[in-house]
């Protein structure tokens, strides 16, 4: 029978402490010399065990600091068609949301390249925090101004346009990585520069009209984006970025 790697032994005793919660989130490790006489091990064994217990997203290695056990992140699911506070409470994830604005305006061009050309639409801005940290910031652009009065903090806007008669039937998303401006740092209550995701989503309706365009950075060190792919499921295309 093989031999366990004395590093996997040391992952595996580990992973069960964190997800155990005798290791809490934000704690620290004891120092690397300390662990390597408690695991019986060199340091170069050690560390190859706490390298793979970061890609696993369990611990983070802070330089100078030393090594913490991570925060955990919710993760963003591009296989269902849904809204954010939607996928994040079928995790179990406590979701709210702060409206910071939400009037009638002509659109900018960028968001008319999207919606088509509109006198008039609803624009929505919101912050989500996840388990009370600010995690997403979300522009929408709504082209049914019918429901420029509703109250959107507690209620899914696809559910919203469901309540006026509006079917969801698709809708196309692009993800891809920024970094936090002055405006979004300050409103996710990071420093300007912090690494993000960027999504571009329009929602089209049954006869394939443009609904909703929204722009959400997503913050980087909160969540992650997970998909989960099938025979028969999600198709995943990469194309190339000139």
């Amino acid at each position: 029978m093989p031999r366990t790697p004395k590093y996997q032994s040391i992952v595996a005793d580990l992973a069960t402490k964190i997800r155990g919660g005798e290791l809490p989130p934000g704690s620290a490790l004891p120092p690397q010399k300390v662990l390597c006489t408690d695991y019986g091990v060199t340091l170069a064994t050690l560390r190859q065990a706490l390298r793979q217990l970061q890609d696993e997203g369990l611990l983070s290695q802070q330089a100078g600091r030393g090594t913490f056990v991570a925060e955990p992140k919710a993760a963003y699911r591009l296989d269902s068609l849904r809204g954010f506070a939607e996928d994040l409470r079928a995790q179990g994830q406590t979701v709210s949301t702060q409206i910071l604005g939400q009037d009638l305006r002509e659109p900018p061009a960028w968001v008319s390249a999207r919606l088509g050309d509109l006198a008039q639409a609803l624009r929505l801005e919101r912050l989500r925090l996840v388990a009370g940290r600010p995690a997403v910031h979300q522009e929408s652009w709504i082209a049914d101004t019918g429901l420029s009065g509703a109250d959107l903090s507690g209620t899914s806007l696809y559910a919203a346009l469901a309540d006026r008669g509006v079917a969801v039937h698709r809708a196309a998303e692009t993800v891809q990585p920024g970094a936090l401006t002055d405006a979004t740092a300050e409103l996710l209550k990071q420093p300007v520069g912090t690494p993000a995701f960027v999504s571009d989503r329009v929602t089209y309706g049954l006869d394939d009209t443009p609904l909703v365009f929204d722009r959400a950075t997503i913050l980087g060190t909160v969540m992650e984006i997970r998909i989960e792919r099938t025979l028969s499921g999600l198709s995943v295309q990469w194309s190339r970025r000139d």
